[in-house]
This record gives C-alpha cells, structure tokens and sequence, in this order.
C-alpha cells in the first residue's frame, strides 16, 4: 500500500490537470433537479464509504486533510476525503434536520409512548445529549427531526433564507484554482437556526416507500455507527477507544468521539428507533392491510407479510407539527429494489445493536449505547445462542431482529427463482416476475454480504472488507449460497460477448440491449461483494474483465464515463455505482503483484474518479454546499457564492427563489467530448 501511495501522490498533478483542462469539453447539465429520496441516499452512502475511509485505505494521513485547501495533498484525496465524505453528512442533516420532508420525531410511535407532546420529545434530547456530554443548549435552534421520510421532493427552500451575520472569522484558503487568499467570513443566521431552511410543499411526493425508508435508514446508521464507535473524555474532548461497554459511566467519560459527533449519533440513532417501530406496526401489509402482524417467528411460507412498494400519505397536523393522518397502499406489489434496500440497512442496524452473547467482535461502544440508556437493552431472551425462543420487544435490537430476519425471509422466498438461481424484480398476487434487472441483483448480492457479515458476528461499517473470527449461523450460510447463485447467474447471462453487461435479463437468460454506465459498475460493486463473502476468484476476474471492456468502450476522450452511444444521464442511482465500483476497482481489483493492465493500475482509477467527481458531480450533480467542512465559506462582499470556487455554490446562491439545499440533483445530463 505504500508503493500504490507513492504513485498515487506522483501521479496527482497531472491527475489534476487533466481531470479539470480536459473535462472542460463535456457540458454538464441539470437535467431533473428534484430529490430522489432512495436514490440520493444510497449515492450518499457510497460517498461516505468511498470517502475517508477510502482515503485511509489507500494510505492517506487524514491529518494533512484541510477543507480550506483545495487539492492537497491531491485532487483526489480532497475529492474523497473531504467532497465525497461532507456532502454525504451534510445531505443527511438537510433532510434528517432542515426539510421538513416528513412527519415530525414529536408525532411518532416512540414519543407516542413518552405522551407524544413535543415536551416529550424536547426531555428526551435533554437525555441524549447528557449521554454525550453535549450541552442542549448547543443545538441547532428549530430542528425539525422527520420519521420516515417522503419519497422525493424539490430542495428549494420554502421561503426566505435567515442570512443575518451572527458572528465570524478570519481564514485562509486555498481555491480549487490554485490560488491562496486571507478571507473575512461571516457565519450566517442559518448555520445555526434552521427554522428558514424547509423546503417547498408543493414539490414533495408525500408517499413512503421500503427504497426511500431503507436508504435514508442506512444513511444515519452509517453515521451512527461512526459518531458512537468509540468515546471521548468529558473535559478535554479526546478521542479513545472505549475498553468496556460500561466506561461512560466512570463520570470521566461520554459516548461518541467526541461531543458534537456524539449528539449526532444519538439523535439519528432515535430517528433509526422510530423507524424500527413505525416500520413493524404500521408498514407492515399481508395484502389486505397495513399494520399486518409480524414477530420473530415470521414465516413467509404460513402466509407471506411484506412492505409494499408505495403508501401514500394524507399528512396531518399535530402539535403545531407534521404527523401522518392516513396511509393507504398504492402499490402492493414486493419489488426486489425495495427488499434490497431495506435489507442493507437493517443489517447494518442489526450489527450495531447487536447485543447477542456469542458475538465475538461486538464494539464495547457500541454495547454501551444500547445497555439500557439512553436507549433500551434487549431482553435477554433475545440474545441468547437460541433465535427460535425470540420474543417480540421493542428495544433497538429486537425490532431489527424481527425486521431484518423477515427481509431475508421474503427476499429467498419471494423473490428467489431457484430454477435459474437468481433474484426477480418483483412479486404480486402470490406470483413472481420472469424480469432481473441487473442493477438491482447487483446490489443485492451488496445487501446479502452486509447480511451474511452481521449474522454471523463479522464486522461492517466501515470494515465490511475486513477479515476476522465470528460464528457460523444458519441464516449466514444461507446467504453465502444466494451470494453464489446470483454471482454466477449475472457472469453467466448477463455479461455479454463484447464485455459489457446487459441492463436486465429474463430468467430464462435472454439478455436485453441495453448497457447502461450504471448497470456496469453496479455489477463490478456486487462483484466485489460476492468475492469478499466467497474469496472465489472468478469474481474478482470477471470484475476486472468488465471494467476493462467499460475504459475500452465507455470512457470518452476527457477521460469521462459515458454511454456507449448518445447522451449520457447521471441519476443518482448512477453515481452510487460508480463511486461504489470505482471504490471496488482501487481496493479489491487494482492489480496487485504481477498484474500489469494499465487500465487497473491506481493512478489511472483515481485519475478516472476524481475526473468524474470534479465534473459530473462539482459541474452540477451536487447542487449546493453547505458552510465549512467542506471548504465554502459566507464572505462580506463576495457576489459568486462559491468563494471555493470548485463549482458548487453554497446554498443561498445555488438557484431557486430563496436557495437550494445541500443535496443531489435528481439527474444531469453530460454532452460527452468523443
């Protein structure tokens, strides 16, 4: 890893150049502005994966990282570790804190039980942000915390921005031009008070679906896991690891890596609770009804229970706030896009709340978030070595236990042709579909690995690739043989003779015309997770085959990924596969000793994605920026609204009639240079 470092930073300047002077001949436009809920959220998730941690992987020092110097230590690190890594936090708190899109935390099913009045609630934050160490009076003023949120939405804000200066400071910077300046900046009213930053009624889709639920789910979980997995001392702030699941009781120490981080964990992790509940008791449908029974004893085959694909909602008003007034099901079909994205998450929250005694490598953190305060502990029935004496609770790890285990269940029993061994897009009426769009059995071999990983006591997160020591159970190894199955389904029938994957197949194996950018990397991403959960090589061969056929036919003269004919689109489903593949090409199928395709090397790969990053995500996929991290700030007298200049605007400035928030572009359309 650091020879790959070495060529890495050698090789940065002419990545550079090349990425931003050449890119220059592809016109990138906003082709769908609005908010794709699942869509958005999945890209984010990617982000943060293919961001820090990433960079760390590849053998970057985190420390040399400033937001406020553009490019350094090299085009890509910045894009990876502080653009891809910032813009996927700070969507989440547009839409988790700023939006509105969605019924407020105070209406839910878990305030609910406290009395269900905002007071409630506001005692509630009292207690979380106690367990971090974090003053309440240091909130955000009028954050709005949703439940599920809708399904897509316009984030243009709603009314007026509060731009009052409150207070501000002196910096400098370093521009993505390369030149260095001292600015005099203004910490805006907004940063702090977010009662201005609601985004406009009339364009959110009030409807709840598993896609939309799941990604934003995984979203948080992602985050909690990284804001709560280790402690901090109360009065300097330091980070430690934490060495027992009791040691935020020692009065020297709190939850979290540090305070702030630590609030954030909390509050999403209370948002993630509510979803758990809400998702069990109300979403659950059995094809005539919502709210249809579902424990730990679930069974598919004693009459199948799943989350339909779209409930509209008839929005309510309680307490001054958004509740939900009524659901009902608009479409009931089980689509295999909905399981898989809602399977993903809920194995990411059933390794986070796992509390089972025969986990070998649970985080003593992360035990010590879930041993009774500030959220409930799971009876010990449920974490015993026994999952068939399970009971129905609704502590954080009994609800996923129940939630996932009944994902896994429909996603075999439903959706699995056992006669072609693959994944069918969907299920109605008791019958499956003859369809497999590739994409979607791509990322669910993603979801299966994550599955088989939590099952089995083996870690995720941000260690999803990692090795270690867990148990053997029998729904893992179920997953194992699913992951095969599909794996070789998609080298069998969906790669086609000229390299190039086909967007969808029949389950007989007749293969569709079309090779879309995000059918290719999504299945170099599922191939990645088919090889670490199997170490089959012909996984790893197959990846790297298809990613040569992609630099051969699917990359145009600036070095930027296109269609093989026409126009090329970039929705957000779009850019989650290619951050996720690209991450897969420079971890798991660069070349490595005696492989010398020039197309696999690592300074081609991170040349290729800062290239797509700085052009298809800076020149108009991202939409604005928020203050900060991610290196724009508020300056007295600036009229660009970019004084980064990389191409983003910070939100004021972005477009609309009062601003756009922090989050991407439902598609752009990039005219490409051939």
């Amino acid at each position: 890893m650091k020879l790959n470092r070495i060529l890495l930073l050698t090789s940065a300047s002419a990545a550079l150049m090349a990425g931003q002077a050449l890119a220059a001949g592809d016109k990138v436009t906003v082709a769908d502005g609005r908010f794709d809920t699942a869509g958005s959220m999945i890209a984010y998730t990617e982000f943060e994966l293919s961001g820090e941690p990433m960079a760390e992987s590849l053998g970057l020092d985190l420390d040399v990282l400033d937001p406020n110097t553009l490019n350094q230590p090299s085009a890509f690190d910045y894009s990876a570790g502080i653009e891809s890594y910032e813009y996927s936090e700070e969507a989440m708190y547009a839409v988790n804190y700023q939006s509105k899109m969605g019924p407020h935390l105070a209406n839910g099913l878990l305030n609910a039980k406290r009395g269900g009045t905002p007071e409630a609630l506001g005692n509630r934050f009292i207690e979380l942000t106690k367990a971090v160490g974090f003053s309440a009076d240091e909130l955000p003023l009028n954050l709005y915390p949703i439940t599920l949120p809708y399904a897509a939405g316009v984030p243009e804000y709603a009314g007026p921005v509060d731009t009052a200066p409150v207070n501000g400071d002196d910096v400098t910077v370093t521009t993505a031009a390369g030149t260095a300046k001292d600015l005099k900046t203004v910490v805006p009213a907004y940063f702090r008070d977010y009662g201005s930053l609601a985004w406009r009624e009339d364009g959110m889709d009030k409807a709840f679906t598993p896609a939309a639920t799941g990604a934003e789910m995984l979203k948080d979980v992602m985050w909690s896991q990284d804001f709560l997995g280790g402690m901090h001392v109360i009065d300097t702030d330091e980070e430690v690891e934490a060495d027992s699941a009791t040691m935020d009781q020692d009065g020297k120490h709190a939850l979290g890596v540090s305070a702030a981080d630590g609030v954030n964990g909390v509050v999403l992790t209370e948002i993630t609770w509510d979803k758990l509940l809400t998702l069990r008791d109300e979403l659950a449908y059995d094809g005539k009804k919502l709210g249809a029974a579902l424990g730990p004893d679930y069974d598919p085959t004693k009459g199948p229970v799943w989350f339909p694909a779209r409930i509209d909602v008839t929005e309510a008003e309680k307490n001054g706030l958004k509740a939900i007034g009524s659901l009902k099901v608009a479409d009931g079909a089980s689509t295999l896009r909905n399981t898989w994205a809602l399977l993903w998450p809920l194995s990411e929250a059933y390794a986070y709340t796992d509390q089972r005694s025969a986990n070998p490598n649970a985080n003593p953190a992360f035990r010590a978030v879930f041993d009774g305060a500030p959220f409930a502990a799971a009876p010990e029935t449920n974490t015993n070595d026994t999952p068939a004496d399970d009971v129905k609770a609704d502590d954080p790890f009994s609800l996923v236990s129940t939630l996932v285990g009944a994902e896994f269940k429909n996603l075999d029993a439903l959706h699995f042709n056992a006669k072609a061994g693959t994944f069918v897009d969907g299920w109605k009426d008791g019958k499956q579909s003859d369809s497999v769009t590739t994409y979607d059995a791509a990322y669910t071999l993603v979801a299966l690995q994550i599955f088989e990983r939590a099952q089995d006591a083996l870690p995720v997160g941000y260690a999803s690739g990692d090795s270690a020591d867990g148990i053997t159970t029998e729904a893992g190894t179920r997953a194992l043989d699913l992951i095969k199955a599909e794996a070789d389904f998609i080298l069998a029938k969906a790669i086609g003779k000229d390299g190039l994957a086909a967007d969808s197949v029949s389950v007989g194996g007749k293969a569709s015309a079309g090779q879309s950018l995000a059918t290719q990397f999504a299945v170099i991403r599922g191939l990645g997770a088919a090889f670490k959960a199997t170490s089959d090589d012909r996984y790893r061969e197959a990846a790297r085959k298809l990613y040569l056929a992609v630099e051969g036919k699917m990359v145009d003269k600036n070095g930027i990924f296109v269609e093989v004919k026409g126009n090329t689109t970039y929705t957000p489903w779009t850019n989650a596969a290619v951050s996720g593949g690209l991450r897969e090409l420079m971890l798991t199928f660069v070349n490595s000793e005696g492989e010398k395709e020039p197309a696999l090397d690592l300074a081609n790969l991170t040349k290729r994605y800062e290239t797509w990053f700085h052009t298809v995500i800076n020149g108009g996929a991202q939409r604005a920026e928020w203050l900060g991290d991610s290196g724009e700030n508020v300056v007295d007298g600036d009229t660009t609204g970019d004084t980064d200049e990389d191409g983003v605007k910070q939100v004021t400035a972005a477009g609309g009639a009062h601003g756009v928030a922090q989050v991407m572009a439902a598609a752009v359309s990039v005219t490409a240079a051939r």
